[in-house]
């Protein structure tokens, strides 16, 4: 009854626990967090060989052993962080800290999906994709033990796993990656991670009950100028590998390749909106709930497609 008093008192609610211990385990894997691994389909997509029988059955192998290994970190981290979650206003909902799962049953989850995901991958992937697996969640997990709470390294490690994502696609086909294909994907992440801590950031700014810490330490001043450099590093990139080959190819109707550039930057300024709104907390969320965002996606997503396919 204390306990109830106080939170009403602050003038939150108790969190709710909703349906058993495995639908509390899938709410923990992050499901709506699994878009994220389509990033695998990046680099085939580019190469022009993904609508193959066996890129499509490659690929999806590699989703669901990249989503195993996120669910395992997820699992662990949601375990470890369960006291501090608690206090936070909107993460105290979490199964693990609102108890629908015990955190013994979270580790042991996370501990049996972090062995199974790579030993399937050593046995059904290249070595070379085997090997990054293993390190995205080498990575993953030293990142919820003591990575989170180093100032850079943080922001470092999670673009890491987005550009890890984007590389295995290609280690998947034996695809040869560009140096343009690299920075732009690189530099987009780290705008999109940068955007989303600085969300954070001000919405939590003078909340005793945050629980990432280290927001505290970095300033909103220092994460705006890093998402605006992310930003800008991205579009020079995407427009050097536009404007690369040079001239009109013969057989293209249009110069889709460089008129994507222009769908490439309204949608960079577009999620720039929310990010100078403070309000770019998810990029799944920002990118799948805003139509304006999703219909320029379209469009530079054709556009794109017609200049791999030359057409």
């Amino acid at each position: 009854m204390t306990l109830l008093r106080e939170r009403s008192d602050r003038g939150q609610a108790a969190p709710s626990v909703r349906g058993g211990l495995l639908t509390g385990l899938l709410r923990t894997a992050r499901p709506k967090q699994w878009v994220k691994n389509v990033l695998v389909a990046a680099a085939p997509a580019a190469a022009g060989v993904l609508f193959t029988a066996h890129a499509l059955t490659r690929l999806a192998l590699v989703f669901v052993l990249f989503t195993a290994c996120a669910a395992a970190v997820y699992l662990v981290n949601d375990a470890r962080d369960a006291e501090a979650d608690r206090a936070h206003p909107v993460k105290c909902r979490r199964p693990v800290a609102a108890g629908q799962v015990p955190v013994p049953a979270a580790y042991a989850a996370g501990i049996v999906l972090g062995v199974l995901a790579p030993a399937a991958a050593a046995l059904l992937c290249p070595p070379a994709l085997a090997a990054l697996l293993a390190g995205y969640l080498v990575m993953q997990l030293a990142y919820c033990v003591s990575l989170k709470h180093v100032l850079v390294v943080d922001l470092a490690v999670v673009t890491a796993g987005f550009v890890m994502r984007a590389v295995a696609g290609g280690l998947a086909l034996g695809i040869p990656l560009s140096r343009w294909f690299l920075i732009t994907t690189g530099f987009g992440a780290l705008f999109m991670v940068a955007a989303k801590r600085y969300s954070e950031a001000v919405q939590l700014a003078g909340n005793d009950g945050a629980t990432r810490a280290l927001l505290t330490e970095y300033t909103t001043g220092y994460l705006r100028f890093v998402w605006q450099l992310a930003a800008g590093v991205a579009v020079l990139g995407y427009c050097l590998w536009a404007l690369e080959e040079g001239g009109v190819p013969h057989t293209s109707v249009l110069p889709w390749r460089q008129l994507s550039v222009v769908a490439f930057v309204l949608a960079v300024l577009r999620y720039a909106v929310f990010a100078d709104r403070g309000t770019a907390g998810e990029p799944e969320d920002v990118v799948l709930g805003d139509r304006a965002l999703a219909l320029i996606g379209m469009v530079w997503a054709a556009m794109y497609a017609l200049a791999v396919a030359d057409w």
